[in-house]
């Protein structure tokens, strides 16, 4: 989608509704596949969450992992609805570019006074350089994860070195995940990037 200017509201509208809908589609679902991932793990009865009002369920193995598979159905098509659609019209203005490693280093620089902040185009270039590093976490966490699934619906005899390769790295892009997504919502409340 291009841009528009809507000068009687002082707006730029720089996202339409499907790229809306895909960024609060993937947001929602890796915030409920975050704390299904974790609640598998004795975490809700550990720090009784499960005495909780409502929270009872959290402690239920079972009804995580349904959760935890029903919203990476919801996490999967939407990356692939992403990678497909985006890929299909072209969209590459996402896409890092030649010297946006450079230019991150010295808009970081301006975030404590040192330097002036460049003007830019739509995307910033440590949006792009974080937008590549997110797509590797998120193929990573699908891959994996579907391995995982596979080990545990259709093929328990998986050996021992498959299935654990998969649960490292799966946790390990996990954290990786959570990192990145705190780090997106800190860019938002910390400093508007808007051009």
């Amino acid at each position: 989608m291009t841009d528009r200017i809507i000068e009687e509201k002082g707006v730029v509208v720089r996202h339409g509704v499907i790229e809306l809908l895909e960024h609060w589609l993937l947001a929602i679902s890796g915030i409920v596949l975050i704390v299904s991932g974790l609640f598998p793990m004795p975490l809700p009865r550990r720090y009784y969450i499960t005495d909780l009002p409502g929270m009872a369920w959290s402690g239920d193995f079972m009804l995580t992992l349904k959760i935890h598979y029903i919203a990476s159905i919801v996490f999967i098509a939407v990356s692939l609805f992403h990678v497909v659609y985006h890929g299909m019209l072209r969209h590459n203005a996402m896409l890092p570019k030649k010297g946006d490693v450079k230019e991150s280093i010295d808009v970081i620089k301006t975030f404590f006074g040192k330097g002036e902040e460049p003007p830019f185009h739509k995307y910033l270039p440590e949006q792009r350089i974080a937008y590549v590093g997110m797509a590797v976490i998120i193929a990573v966490l699908i891959i994996s994860g579907i391995a995982k699934t596979y080990k545990n619906v259709y093929a328990p005899q998986m050996t021992f070195a498959l299935v654990s390769w998969a649960t490292w790295l799966h946790n390990i892009f996990a954290v990786l995940f959570i990192l990145a997504f705190i780090a997106h919502v800190a860019a938002i409340l910390l400093k508007p990037n808007l051009p």
